[in-house]
């Protein structure tokens, strides 16, 4: 049997270090991911008092006990029943926790509820288990499945943002503001003026070999031919939408608290007549028919935002997300004036496409042509398309910046008033 040289024993050696170093790398990397977004989870969880545990502050969701227990159940049921086909860790819990509701109405909020929950002490105990058992597993040697763990920390970061619109309802009495809410910037004296977008394509989705992560209803990634519109460089204002109640019959948005205040995270606020109309889609479509315009279709506000460049990261450019970018990732607990972020306009000049609130369109929530859902999660975006949830696009403060690449699609029921969504005209 011929024997190795000394130089092939060399390469060998080598490259088993270099595989040894690339999983203890992948491990540090996914161990730090893992631990950035279960401490702000924690934080957000902190945020309310025991007392609003059992509460629903919105009717059209679970209470808040379900999540704390709902986020270690999604980590239970996905990777280690389904990706590795181990045993759970709690059937009960696992079963009982494993997916909230979205519900058309309070009606059939009532119908699809639960009539008790477990003690909480009983939950962190099961949530403490989930995550010794998935540090363990992040701990062994081999490669991870990495479509599974992004799915996972993603999971994560969007309930971050629908926890935080649970938290938002609860009576201030029940909940306390954390350190770290940045001060608003200046107020810019911006002039609302209509873009020209030209005719050309847009890229809808995932461009080939961009993004090694995504939902499914992010794909297939297809080019879309856009006819020239004009769309406002700013989301319709609080100011704006005063004046369209005084001349109809349309009722305040939610968030208003009256003619002058505002609903803030953490208590009433004044409503600055600068901030951006936080709406329902309906409202936001009869605003813009009284304005005789209309919403942007998904198409055209991708073509807003990123022109024919299918490279494009961000509306302004490849430049990681920054302060200077726009009102995201949690630097805030409320929107800013519009415009304030000059930085963060596209390449024709449009501002604020991504924070400071997602953005209602005018395109129902339906698959890409060519639509796979993924075995992962079959029923994530499957399970909504039926032709009453629209698309909304951007970002509000509270959306981690992971979460702002230019596929990521969002979606809600047309009147469901608890999202953090702006608006936006087009005219044809």
């Amino acid at each position: 049997m011929r024997q190795p040289t000394l130089a092939t024993a060399a390469k060998a050696k080598a490259s088993r270090t270099r595989y040894a170093d690339a999983m203890l790398a992948e491990t540090e990397n996914l161990t730090y991911r893992f631990a950035r977004v279960r401490a702000r989870t924690e934080q957000l969880f902190a945020i309310a008092s025991a007392a609003a545990d059992h509460l629903r502050p919105i009717p059209l969701r679970h209470p808040l006990i379900f999540y704390f227990g709902h986020l270690d159940a999604f980590i239970v049921n996905t990777l280690f029943r389904g990706a590795l086909q181990q045993a759970g860790q709690h059937e009960a819990f696992d079963d009982l926790f494993a997916r909230g509701i979205d519900p058309a109405d309070a009606a059939a909020a009532e119908a699809s509820g639960q009539a008790g929950w477990p003690a909480k002490r009983e939950i962190a105990a099961y949530r403490e288990a989930v995550q010794r058992r998935l540090q363990a597993y992040l701990r062994e040697p081999g490669p991870k499945p990495h479509h599974v763990m992004s799915l996972l920390l993603e999971h994560e970061l969007m309930h971050q943002e629908t926890l935080f619109y649970l938290i938002h309802q609860l009576p201030s009495e029940l909940k306390h503001k954390p350190p770290g809410d940045r001060p608003a910037p200046p107020g810019l004296q911006r002039v609302n003026q209509a873009v020209t977008v030209p005719a050309g394509p847009t890229w809808l989705g995932v461009p080939p070999g961009f993004q090694d992560f995504y939902w499914d209803n992010e794909g297939p990634g297809h080019e879309a031919a856009v006819a020239a519109f004009e769309i406002d460089a700013l989301p319709v204002t609080n100011a704006d939408y005063r004046a369209f109640m005084n001349e109809t019959d349309a009722t305040a948005p939610f968030y208003w608290l009256s003619d002058d205040t505002f609903r803030g995270t953490f208590g009433p606020q004044p409503l600055d007549p600068m901030g951006p109309a936080l709406v329902t889609h309906a409202q936001a479509a009869a605003y813009a028919a009284w304005a005789g315009a209309a919403l942007p279709t998904e198409a055209q506000w991708q073509r807003a935002a990123y022109g024919d460049d299918a490279k494009r990261r961000y509306p302004w450019g490849d430049a990681a997300p920054g302060p200077q970018h726009g009102n995201f990732g949690f630097q805030r607990y409320g929107p800013t004036r519009v415009g304030a972020f000059p930085a963060g306009d596209s390449a024709f000049g449009v501002a604020e496409l991504v924070g400071n609130g997602w953005e209602w369109t005018s395109t129902p929530f339906a698959p890409y042509p060519g639509f796979a859902a993924d075995p992962h999660y079959p029923g994530y975006s499957a399970d909504f398309f039926d032709g009453r949830h629209m698309v909304l696009k951007g970002a509000s403060w509270a959306t981690d910046p992971q979460l702002l690449r230019r596929s990521f699609r969002n979606w809600f029921f047309p009147d469901y008033p608890y999202v953090y969504a702006k608006f936006r005209l087009v005219r044809a």
